[in-house]
């Protein structure tokens, strides 16, 4: 038996538990259509909507994780300060969380980050510790045990899975009649999240994730039925900075292959078309790692059957560089 099999899910409880540790502190994000979009065949699509997390405080869904762990800690380890690695958004949300808390926090962040990422995390007030990106992962740990602060893992823990579940709960209040909600894929906390909320209440409510073609990792891991890991400079091929993790964690590899009912992969042109879509048609800035989700529907990675309920998109974040944007939209699709 694997380990991953023996690993016990997160509870629809501690996703409520989460949402009410908030208390006020973390927005409920709007569920949007997407008007006036067009399928990759040019035809209208069935009802898309967008559950729009990069209108989240921060300008992703990564607080809810952060916040809820942050939150959750001891106070006396808390005192000793925390540390976490990120391609941004977690950064952003751990630094902010921690600054809630009145306590210090390290992020670890590769050399490669957008700038307006950096800054970000560094204007709430966090050190950033800029690494290679084959060392962003291993680093914090050599830092936790030279100064004892605790390590807020961006999607590998129990407390950040069941914050960013808070974000399935709001989809099936929302959207009750839904038929897919298609998630992102990077670490795998928030599709191990939302896979909880979504599968205990609405069982017959498919769970798809999308990661980009090129950082392929976790649908390879759903076929070979075994946790794929690929290397840090294939997965950093993609512009989606923020789904670059080169495997699953193990927590939510255990959610995954239990909960998820497929993974599909997206190209890089395809997530270009979902920028521009989202920006032209649903006004809508996003960073390329949140038009992952919608770019499976609206470039037919992901066909609902025929009659399905809408389908519901996870838009993951917004933090984008503004070249990215421009250059997106000055390139005809």
């Amino acid at each position: 038996m694997s380990l991953e099999s023996e690993l016990p899910l997160v509870g629809i409880s501690e996703i409520v538990a989460a949402g009410r540790r908030f208390g006020g502190l973390i927005r409920r994000t709007p569920v949007l259509p997407l008007d006036g979009a067009v399928t990759a065949s040019g035809g209208r699509p069935p009802e898309l909507l967008l559950k729009s997390e990069h209108l989240q405080l921060l300008g992703s869904f990564k607080i809810r994780g952060a916040y809820n762990a942050v939150a959750s800690l001891p106070e006396e380890v808390r005192a000793r300060g925390v540390i976490t690695f990120s391609s941004g958004n977690h950064g952003k949300a751990v630094a902010h969380a921690a600054a809630l808390h009145g306590v210090k926090a390290t992020v670890v962040m590769p050399r490669t980050a957008p700038d307006v990422k950096v800054d970000g995390v560094r204007a709430l007030g966090a050190t950033v510790e800029l690494v290679p990106p084959e060392r962003r992962d291993v680093y914090p740990y050599e830092l936790a045990e030279r100064t004892g602060a605790q390590v807020v893992h961006p999607f590998d823990a129990r407390d950040v899975i069941a914050g960013q579940g808070t974000a399935g709960l709001e989809i099936l209040e929302q959207t009750p009649a839904l038929s897919a909600v298609l998630v992102p894929v990077s670490g795998g906390g928030l599709i191990s999240g939302v896979a909880v909320a979504i599968k205990t209440l609405r069982p017959d409510v498919k769970v798809v994730g999308v990661e980009p073609e090129l950082a392929g990792d976790a649908a390879a891991s759903l076929r070979a039925g075994e946790r794929a890991v690929w290397p840090t400079e294939d997965v950093y091929r993609t512009r989606a900075d923020g789904l670059r993790a080169t495997s699953l964690g193990t927590l939510p590899w255990a959610h995954i292959r239990r909960l998820v009912d497929d993974i599909v992969t997206v190209s890089e042109d395809d997530i270009d078309r979902a920028l521009h879509c989202l920006a032209c048609h649903g006004k809508q800035v996003v960073e390329p790692s949140g038009a992952v989700a919608p770019a499976a529907f609206l470039c037919g990675r992901y066909i609902p059957p025929t009659g399905a309920g809408p389908v519901v998109a996870v838009v993951s974040g917004g933090n984008v560089d503004p070249a990215v944007i421009a250059s997106v939209l000055a390139t005809p699709v």
